[in-house]
């Protein structure tokens, strides 16, 4: 696991207005999920707090990413860790004016696993399959992994397999019901329907990429936000960074601390096996593997779930690139999508 990746000549940081100052109150999202571990391990560790210094933090959890996009676009948090597709489509619908990527999170984790006597793409004519929610990254995965095998969906649930959005703790439920065949999900999801269903993997997301690194988890903020408290952002990706860092070096105490969180927001810890199993397909990373969002876009466009449209400026890494440069680490890429 790596602080960061790709290298890049020397950065220079957005000029700060004069009239920007921290702000007194940063709301962020995350999800429960192992992908999104750095967030979980930041909040149980303090380490967002102690990055942030006076200004208040404050946290919501959520599902899936269209749902904390619509929270950001409205103005009900400042930022969020989320999958790079709701992070697409909100830069696009708003023509670059919405929000902006300034680090990544999380590559990998992310599988479509299904019942028993499913054992290869053959057998999915007439399935029924659930992914978080309608847009999201892993909505989008299995769409367009779908269509790359000659079935044809809708995002009504219709087509030759159906695909049934669900809140990730019911398509657990749903799926030990019988209800459901199978589902395309992120950690530690997968590996709660492996343990805890008897569920398999027929596709493992890494198998679909060069080299197996497919961004999962991304950190997204509202533009104005980062226009008008370049000093806070700056705050959050110090703590985000730390995070990162901190996951690398305590491998033996990072599942605790996950669990931590995830007990808190969903009264339930992971068992031992599905959190090792979860932790042992994800890397986590403040790279954002810029150079794959041009393909998620084109997933989205065969999917359905998304309208065409540029996605030149979704990044501004010159904060974390600061940051990392005086750390003596190497900056990350843009891969010519924004501000490196």
């Amino acid at each position: 696991m790596m602080l960061a990746g790709c290298s890049a000549g020397a950065q220079a940081e957005p000029e700060r207005d004069a009239s920007t100052s921290p702000a007194e109150e940063l709301r962020l999202g995350y999800f429960a999920n192992v992908t999104h571990a750095p967030a979980l391990v930041g909040l149980e560790e303090g380490l967002f707090e102690d990055a942030l210094g006076d200004t208040e933090l404050t946290t919501q959890v959520f599902n899936a990413g269209p749902a904390a996009v619509e929270a950001l676009s409205a103005g009900a948090i400042d930022a969020t860790y989320i999958g790079p597709n709701p992070s697409i489509n909100t830069f696009i619908q708003s023509a670059g004016q919405s929000a902006h990527i300034v680090a990544g999170a999380a590559t990998g984790g992310a599988a479509l696993v299904v019942r028993e006597g499913i054992d290869s793409p053959e057998d999915l004519e007439g399935t029924t399959l659930a992914t978080p929610q309608l847009g999201n990254t892993q909505d989008v995965a299995l769409r367009s992994w779908l269509a790359d095998e000659g079935y044809e969906t809708d995002v009504q649930g219709g087509g030759d397999v159906h695909i049934t959005p669900t809140e990730n703790a019911q398509t657990l439920t749903l799926f030990q019901q019988g209800q459901i065949d199978g589902a395309w999900l992120p950690e530690p999801w997968v590996s709660r329907l492996i343990e805890d269903a008897g569920a398999h993997v027929l596709v493992d997301e890494a198998d679909l990429w060069e080299d197996g690194a497919f961004p999962t988890t991304v950190l997204l903020v509202r533009a104005e936000f980062l226009a008008e408290h370049p000093e806070t952002v700056e705050a959050l990706l110090e703590g985000h960074l730390a995070s990162v860092q901190w996951i690398e070096e305590h491998p033996d105490e990072a599942p605790t601390a996950i669990n931590a969180v995830i007990e808190a927001e969903t009264g339930k810890p992971l068992a031992d096996a599905v959190i090792t199993r979860a932790l042992e397909h994800v890397t986590f990373s403040a790279d954002p593997v810029a150079a794959a969002f041009q393909t998620l876009v084109e997933n989205g466009l065969e999917a359905g779930t998304q309208k065409d449209g540029s996605i030149e400026g979704l990044f501004d890494l010159r904060l974390l690139n600061g940051l990392l440069e005086a750390d003596g680490a190497d900056p990350v890429s843009a891969a010519g999508l924004g501000e490196e």
